[in-house]
């Protein structure tokens, strides 16, 4: 009996065990990635393939919407999406949404690459600080690197290396069902339903060579948020944010020292210049570019103080205006500075540089109002006569004072105070 009760246990085990089985839902992580690819949304794609894989989804699923971002993270990236533990669909999406630059070699990477009517997906070409073409064996040495980074990439996922060649050496960019008959992607989905519908029945190759099929028909979709930190780094590295905070920062910084202890416009400018040198540490920075805006600043200020008849005040404009176009090194990152930014920030950092910095100059030579300094040439009347040797009384600046004089002065007259000599007055006779 006792046999018979621990068989029937067993078998009890088992079948809860299986049943249990049986009813757990098949779980699909979702992320969106919808700005420029930097080491925050890096970071947030590895952190999101580990927690997958540590939690045993079925899948991972990337949401992409990416204007490009820097090549280094999209290196990065790639190299997570190649050597991932569990299955990855990267999704254009929404429709208007695209893949481009940096963005081609993360779609191309996943396991799955999808597209949703109404995307696009190319434009790799690696660029220099303006925007040109890279020039010389410099660039062609950056082309051909990126060129094969992406066919190597095309070839792993059996996609259509041409194409991946062209969107890097002739910035090919096409839709999504033009990228599906070139097999450059796999699927078209108008949804993230019918996008795990078409899915399902797949088969992928993970790191290693092992061979998963997706049955992810009916999946529990779990959303993963980034995190707080990252979010801010994110937004930090964006080229136009980062523009502004170092602007606002100096022209915080400026306006303190022009007009010491009014603390606000310091504190806010030293926050801003702070998270802007934060930014220079995930945007590529041309070193030339900044050097030129700091000259740019300080021939800006050196007009106020000195008189060069606006020589010096429009070679710092064109110095910030020049640097500025320079300051992200676009042979790293296809993103830059908005034009109408950069030359709104040098407007307004001339008007602000040289206008606060006339007042105040006009401020500090000009005469003193308050104090015994603000006594000397004013005019008060005479109230006991003075006479040489002989002191008298004057009121001047509603306060009677004790008044001497080198000539005489009648009662009731008017008198001009020359000098100051402890609680003395020295006056002259005003006509």
């Amino acid at each position: 009996m006792r046999a018979l009760a621990l068989v029937l246990g067993f078998l009890t085990i088992i079948f809860v065990s299986g049943a249990a089985q049986a009813a757990s839902p098949v779980v699909v992580d979702l992320i969106v990635v919808d700005g420029a690819i930097n080491p925050a949304s890096a970071d947030f794609i590895n952190d999101s393939i580990n927690r997958a894989s540590a939690d045993h989804a079925a899948a991972l699923v990337i949401e992409l919407d990416t204007p490009g971002g820097l090549l280094t993270s999209a290196r990065t990236v790639v190299k997570s999406l190649l050597n991932s533990p569990v299955p990855v669909i990267v999704y254009v999406v929404p429709a208007g949404a695209s893949a481009a630059s940096a963005g081609t070699f993360i779609t191309e990477a996943a396991n799955l690459a999808a597209m949703a009517p109404g995307t696009t997906i190319g434009a790799a070409h690696p660029v220099e600080m303006g925007g040109d073409d890279v020039p010389g064996a410099m660039g062609q040495k950056l082309e051909n690197f990126t060129a094969s980074f992406a066919k190597t990439i095309a070839r792993e996922r059996g996609r259509n290396e041409s194409w991946a060649e062209d969107a890097v050496r002739k910035s090919v960019a096409i839709g999504e069902n033009e990228a599906l008959k070139l097999h450059v992607i796999d699927i078209v989905a108008p949804d993230l339903d019918s996008l795990l519908q078409q899915a399902s029945g797949r088969q992928v190759k993970l790191a290693g060579g092992q061979t998963v099929k997706l049955e992810l028909a009916d999946a529990l979709v779990r959303r993963r948020e980034m995190g707080l930190g990252d979010r801010l780094l994110s937004h930090l590295a964006d080229p136009n944010l980062m523009y502004i905070l170092m602007i606002a920062g100096l022209l915080g910084l400026y306006f303190e020292f022009a007009h010491p202890g009014v603390f606000l416009p310091g504190v806010l400018g030293a926050i801003c210049l702070l998270l802007a040198l934060a930014s220079f540490d995930v945007i590529p920075i041309n070193a030339a570019g900044l050097l030129l805006m700091i000259l740019g600043v300080a021939l800006l200020i050196s007009e106020v103080f000195l008189t060069s008849y606006g020589v010096l005040g429009m070679g710092g404009v064109a110095a910030f205006v020049i640097g500025s176009f320079l300051l992200v090194d676009r042979s790293e990152t296809n993103l830059g500075i908005n034009g109408g930014i950069i030359w709104g920030a040098a407007v307004a950092m001339s008007a602000v540089i040289l206008g606060v910095g006339y007042i105040a100059i006009a401020q500090r030579r000009g005469r003193a109002q308050t104090g015994r300094e603000g006594l000397i040439g004013e005019i008060g009347v005479v109230r006991e006569a003075i006479a040489p040797g002989a002191p008298g009384r004057m009121f001047v600046h509603g306060e009677l004072w004790r008044a001497v004089s080198d000539v005489s002065i009648a009662a009731g007259a008017r008198a001009r105070v020359t000098a100051v000599h402890g609680l003395e007055l020295v006056v002259s006779a005003e006509r």
